[in-house]
């Protein structure tokens, strides 16, 4: 009821046409940069803002690496990113790379440059556009960041507002707590959050 009372005035417009429309009316927002930051937090320190309001989450933890080996300890496992190498505080005979964050352990994952591609993954709360999910192996492109590639996948419904989604090549970035988003041609067939990544087989990474 409230969305049929809303008017969005330039809704169909690109980012360049509202640009030079304002461009045209000499307000000053026409130039102003994009920005990809924080923009609600001083100095753009999230951790601090994080270890203020959310002391529970910057819990520090294990670290661990694919086999299971203790290796070290994490300071919050907010404070890394799938992929990240700098900051992890262990030492290896190669480098290593964050490969995934185990939140039900409050572990930190680690592996070596190759361990990092991942071929699918796990999303929860899972909706469809059209309120049913596609058949079971629907061909599909999926994008798991909002500046990425679509990726030709193919996706499994579970049930439970759960679903499996396999792509054509390994990922590096399936990052747990990110929107994966489902496409077919221009047409959005849904989404979900992504839970953690799998094994090519199905199986979870972080085990």
């Amino acid at each position: 009821e409230d969305l049929a009372h809303l008017l969005f005035p330039v809704g169909e417009w690109t980012k360049e046409r509202v640009r030079a429309y304002a461009r045209e009316r000499y307000l000053p927002v026409a130039e102003r940069p994009e920005s990809q930051d924080i923009c609600f937090l001083p100095g753009g320190d999230y951790r601090r803002f994080i270890a203020q309001h959310a002391p529970e989450a910057v819990r520090p933890g294990p670290i661990y690496d694919t086999a299971g080996h203790l290796l070290g300890e994490h300071h919050g496992l907010p404070f890394y990113t799938v992929g990240q190498r700098e900051g992890l505080g262990i030492s290896a005979p190669k480098p290593l790379y964050v490969l995934a964050l185990d939140v039900a352990r409050n572990a930190l994952i680690v592996g070596y440059a190759e361990e990092l591609g991942q071929s699918a993954l796990l999303a929860e709360e899972m909706t469809y556009v059209c309120g049913e999910a596609p058949p079971q192996g629907a061909n599909v492109e999926a994008k798991i960041r909002y500046k990425a590639q679509r990726i030709p996948a193919r996706v499994y419904d579970e049930g439970g507002g759960c679903a499996r989604i396999y792509f054509e090549r390994p990922l590096r970035d399936i990052t747990p707590g990110q929107a994966v988003v489902l496409y077919e041609g221009e047409r959005v067939l849904g989404g979900g959050v992504i839970a953690r990544p799998l094994s090519a087989k199905g199986e979870p990474i972080a085990s």
